[in-house]
């Protein structure tokens, strides 16, 4: 099912709005997040914000629509293990992209929780929050199946599950102070893929 949006086709007018956006949300929270803050941040003319994205639905869903290409760059899904690819693979692949959004992305993180809490609050928002990261499943599924997962898609929910906590826990919870390094991710990754595989995983 396709998410409708309000929002005017991307564009570098969008893409601008849409990062002042997600700015502001890391800076301010959502009751930072107006239409002439956007204005004021971005330096555009006061209503810039207004023509393009009408309602603040519209200007929430250009926020999301960032929020993923971002992330996509981020966690660069292109850069998964090649087929034969088995547990080490993966989680070299995994704790290389943990680690660049936990080193060098933490206000992305910050605006992800906080779009993602509307979310919560908003259908309509949810169904568009939900299928911009449609396409971070299919990928993390495909792995778990190269690595030799009897149940794919539990156990990418698995992955999911383990890596949103510590990226909760070190972006804005009890370890934020205290990030993992590559390695300390790496073995974390291996040693969940390990105890979920067994002897299935290469």
């Amino acid at each position: 099912m396709t998410a409708r949006t309000s929002a005017a086709p991307p564009s570098p007018r969008s893409d601008l709005i849409g990062d002042t956006a997600l700015a502001l949300l890391a800076e301010r929270g959502m009751r930072g997040l107006t239409h002439r803050a956007v204005d004021e941040r971005a330096g555009l003319p006061q209503g810039s914000t207004s023509n393009h994205a009408r309602t603040r639905q519209a200007l929430l869903e250009t926020a999301v629509r960032r929020q993923a290409h971002h992330e996509a760059q981020v966690l660069a899904p292109d850069e998964m293990p090649a087929p034969d690819g088995g547990v080490q693979a993966v989680a070299d692949a995994l704790a290389l992209a943990l680690h660049r959004y936990l080193t060098d992305h933490r206000p992305l993180l910050v605006s992800r929780y906080e779009l993602a809490l509307e979310a919560t609050r908003r259908p309509e928002l949810r169904s568009f929050f939900d299928a911009t990261g449609a396409a971070f499943r299919g990928p993390l599924i495909a792995m778990m199946e190269r690595a030799g997962s009897p149940s794919p898609r539990r156990h990418a929910l698995s992955l999911v599950a383990w890596s949103e906590g510590l990226m909760f826990s070190c972006a804005i919870g009890s370890f934020h102070a205290d990030v993992p390094s590559l390695d300390e991710l790496r073995t974390g990754f291996e040693e969940l893929l390990r105890g979920m595989l067994g002897d299935e995983g290469r």
